[in-house]
C-alpha cells in the first residue's frame, strides 16, 4: 500500500502559509511532504515563489514529516555544488528525513541569468553530471571535477548527514525514465502510468521508490472548484513541451487562453465527492507507485484537510 503525502505548492503560497499547511497535513495523517522548487510561479494568478531552501529550514522545526523537493533543477540557475550544500544542510536539519528530487527543469525558472536553454538531450547530460558531483560532495570529501558542463575546484561540504542524501529523478518520457533507472535512488513522475513504472523497474530501478503527485480542488461547489482550477492551474493542460520551453509567466498566461473550463473539468478532481478523490489517488496505487502526493488547489484548506483526514485517507488506507 502506498504512503500518502501532501504536496506544498511554492508557486501559490508564501512561506508562512506553506508552514501552516505542513502542520495541518501532519495532523490530518499525511505521512510525508513534497515541496516545489521554482523561481517564478507559472502565472501571476498563482502569485508566489519563495526560496525553497529557507522554507525547508522552517519545515524542519515545524513538523516531523519527511520532506522532498519536487523537483529541483541542479543544472543552470543553481550550480550542483551549491544545490549539494543546500540538500546536505536540509538533511541534517530534518535528521535524515530529506530526499532531493531532481529534474531537467523549465526555461521559466532556469533562463533568468541569461543562460541559453539547452535542448532536452543536453539537459539530461547536465543532470547526470550534476548528480555525479553532488554524490561525491555528500561524502564530505574534497572534490575537484572538470567535466563537460561543470567545473568544481577544492569543494568540500563540512556539514553532511550521516547517510548521503537520496536523489530521486523526475521523468516524463523514456529518456529521462531510463536515466532515473540507471542512476537514481528513486523515480518521480506525475502520471499514474504503469508502463513508465515498469520501464523504470526493469531498467535498473528494481525495488527503489516510485513517487507521483496530483492536484485536486476540494470545494463544496463543484463549478466553483472548476473555475478556481481554471484560473490558477490551467497551465497543467498545456500540451507537449510548452511547459519546458516557455520563458515567463506572461507566456504561460497567453498559452492558457487555449485551455477551457471543460478541459479542466475533464482532467481534474473538483468538488467533494469522496469516491472521486479516492479513485484519483488509487490510480497511482494501481500503477505501482510507492508514494502518492496530493495538492489542494482551492482556498478551503481546512475543509480539505478535514475531508482527507475523516473520509479519503481512511478509505485509501483500508485498501478499498
Amino acid at each position: 500500500m502506498p504512503e500518502y503525502g501532501y504536496f506544498l505548492s511554492c508557486e501559490q503560497y508564501g512561506p508562512a502559509e506553506l508552514i501552516e499547511q505542513a502542520r495541518m497535513a501532519e495532523q490530518a495523517g499525511f505521512e510525508s511532504l513534497w515541496i516545489s522548487d521554482h523561481y517564478h510561479p507559472w502565472n501571476d494568478e498563482q502569485g508566489q515563489s519563495p526560496f525553497v531552501w529557507s522554507v525547508i529550514g522552517a519545515l524542519s522545526e515545524a513538523v516531523s514529516l519527511p520532506v522532498e523537493t519536487a523537483v529541483t533543477c541542479p543544472t543552470v540557475r543553481t550550480h550542483p555544488a551549491v544545490v549539494a550544500q543546500a540538500a546536505a544542510t536540509s538533511a541534517v536539519m530534518t535528521e535524515g528525513r530529506f530526499r532531493l528530487g531532481v529534474g531537467t527543469g523549465e526555461a521559466l525558472n532556469e533562463h533568468i541569468l541569461g543562460d541559453a536553454w539547452p535542448p532536452a538531450h543536453v539537459r539530461l547530460e547536465m543532470l547526470e553530471e550534476s548528480i555525479q558531483i553532488m554524490r561525491r560532495l555528500f561524502t564530505g570529501e574534497e572534490v575537484s571535477h572538470h567535466g563537460t558542463h561543470y567545473t568544481v575546484e577544492n569543494a568540500r561540504l563540512y556539514t553532511v548527514p550521516d547517510q548521503p542524501v537520496p536523489i530521486d529523478i523526475s521523468g516524463f518520457g523514456p529518456a529521462a525514465t531510463k536515466l532515473a533507472a540507471r542512476v537514481g535512488d528513486g523515480f518521480i513522475t506525475m502520471m499514474p502510468d504503469a508502463s513508465m513504472v515498469e520501464q523504470y523497474r526493469k531498467g535498473g530501478g528494481g525495488g527503489k521508490p516510485v513517487s507521483g503527485g496530483t492536484k485536486v480542488c476540494y470545494d463544496l461547489d463543484r463549478d466553483e472548484a472548476v473555475r478556481t482550477v481554471h484560473r490558477l492551474w490551467a497551465n497543467e493542460q498545456l500540451p507537449g513541451e510548452l511547459s519546458q520551453v516557455l520563458p515567463s509567466p506572461k507566456h504561460f498566461e497567453q498559452a492558457q487562453t487555449l485551455v477551457t473550463e471543460d478541459m479542466v473539468r475533464d482532467s481534474r478532481v473538483c468538488g467533494d465527492d469522496v469516491d472521486e478523490h479516492v479513485a484519483e489517488l488509487k490510480r497511482f496505487a494501481d500503477a505501482g507507485f510507492d508514494k502518492v502526493y496530493v495538492n489542494q488547489i482551492g482556498p478551503d484548506l481546512r475543509g480539505f484537510f478535514d475531508f482527507y483526514r475523516t473520509k479519503v485517507l481512511p478509505q485509501l488506507q483500508q485498501g478499498h
